[in-house]
């Protein structure tokens, strides 16, 4: 007496079955997960790209910012300006009043 397989007439069993969809399944298996330059990777590795576009766009208005900077320090008025305002320096016969509101600063824990 043969035994007869119940799902072989079934459409999915027929698919299953096949070297090919096997073989198409491993290969898609192996492109998505295990390889090198698997899916996955690829999406991490360009959201690090974006980053660093990103970044690099950044820097690039910082230098853009600094040279106009270093442009205007080339004029003596401007470097005494600068160095007013940044470092609180002062002429000789002058008095400098630092003005510092309430809600300016930290306050501190006893």
């Amino acid at each position: 007496m043969k035994l007869k397989n119940p799902y072989k007439d079934k459409k999915w069993f027929k698919y299953l079955g096949n070297k090919y969809v096997w073989v198409l399944l491993f290969f898609v298996v192996w492109m998505l997960f295990l390889d090198n330059y698997s899916y996955f990777d690829h999406r991490f590795l360009d959201e690090q790209i974006n980053e660093l576009h990103d970044n690099k766009k950044y820097y690039q208005e910082e230098i853009k910012k600094d040279q106009e900077q270093i442009k205007q320090l080339k004029n003596p008025e401007q470097i005494e300006k600068y160095a007013r305002e940044k470092y609180f320096m002062k002429k000789d016969s002058e008095d400098i009043y630092i003005i510092q509101f309430e809600g300016d600063t930290i306050p501190e824990k006893e």
